[in-house]
């Protein structure tokens, strides 16, 4: 049988400890025929793991609430690395300074649903009033570019003037970077904003609760194989360019073992307490969640915490 690995962005440093463990044989090596498909924008990855169309989704943790609510039915299997990891860039000529986020009045930022919401509550805790500074976000003008990922459609519109900004993962960012035509002004990770941000969510492995209770050694494997390719990049990060070779156009191609090197520090499988924590509080403030906050042990797929250190 072939599972599908769904991710809501392909060319992209986010998820790339699965891609890695697909294309670099880890989960074939766990005795798993696994396939990445890309299933886009971020809550239709996780409708298709609800109704069955795919097996994992290597995603936002976040984001399977969309379509399991109170994340009843589904559980994060591992971490595919920490932190909050979206980065906001905005034209070069602009007169902002990284770090700042005051200074954003009156711009059109581009940001996908799913990640946006990081962004907008990002702001709230950096005590910025989106609608009073007249800060408009949400997809460029126009749409996505057909088969493109978020980033690299928010640069084109970047180019075209029809956004001032975006926020989206490190491989759009980093297009836009170094075209010359944007400069980053927040990166999480790395301590830009506000530091509980950080906790707001992270890229995880998560499965469905139905799959789980039928294939536990499948998930099992899955996990392994998510391990075995973080350790795998940290010990030789020039793997990553052989992956991106074979699956991304060749300027993209160009930048991703630089990001996964940027990246290695937070590959870590484990789950922590304080990231759900902060994870809850995070969802109840976006609206995501209601009444009684969620524990870990209905989120998170303990039973296989041993394998994050395998």
């Amino acid at each position: 049988m072939k599972y599908i690995v769904a991710q809501p962005d392909l060319i992209s440093n986010s998820y790339f400890p699965a891609l890695a463990a697909v294309e670099l044989g880890f989960f074939r090596e766990e005795g798993i025929d696994a396939e990445i498909e890309m299933i886009s924008p971020v809550p239709d990855a996780f409708v298709a793991l609800r109704d069955g169309t795919c097996h994992f989704v290597a995603g936002p943790a976040h984001a399977a609430l969309w379509a399991f609510p109170r994340w009843q039915g589904a559980k994060i299997l591992c971490a595919l690395s920490q932190g909050m990891y979206w980065f906001l860039v905005v034209r070069k000529d602009l007169d902002i300074e990284p770090g700042d986020l005051t200074s954003l009045s009156g711009l059109t930022l581009g940001a996908a649903p799913g990640p946006d919401m990081g962004f907008r509550q990002l702001l709230i805790s950096a005590g910025i009033d989106v609608e009073k500074e007249n800060i408009s976000i949400g997809l460029p003008p126009g749409g996505l570019i057909p088969g493109a990922s978020f980033g690299v459609s928010a640069a084109q519109a970047l180019i075209e003037g029809k956004i001032d900004g975006f926020w989206a993962n490190g491989m759009g960012a980093e297009v836009a970077v170094t075209s010359g035509i944007a400069k980053r002004i927040i990166d999480v990770r790395r301590g830009d904003g506000p530091k509980e941000a950080f906790y707001f969510t992270q890229p995880s492995l998560t499965t469905s609760q139905q799959f789980l209770d039928q294939n536990p050694e499948v998930a099992a494997g899955a996990i392994r194989a998510i391990v075995k390719a973080q350790k795998a990049l940290t010990d030789n990060v020039n793997l990553a360019e052989g992956v991106g070779r074979n699956l991304f156009p060749e300027k993209e191609a160009r930048l991703i073992t630089t990001l996964i090197e940027r990246d290695l520090p937070y590959y870590d499988a484990h789950v922590k307490n304080e990231f759900i924590d902060g994870l809850v509080s995070f969802v109840i403030r976006a609206g995501l969640l209601e009444g009684d906050p969620v524990h870990y042990d209905d989120i998170v797929a303990t039973e296989f915490a041993d394998l994050w250190s395998s």
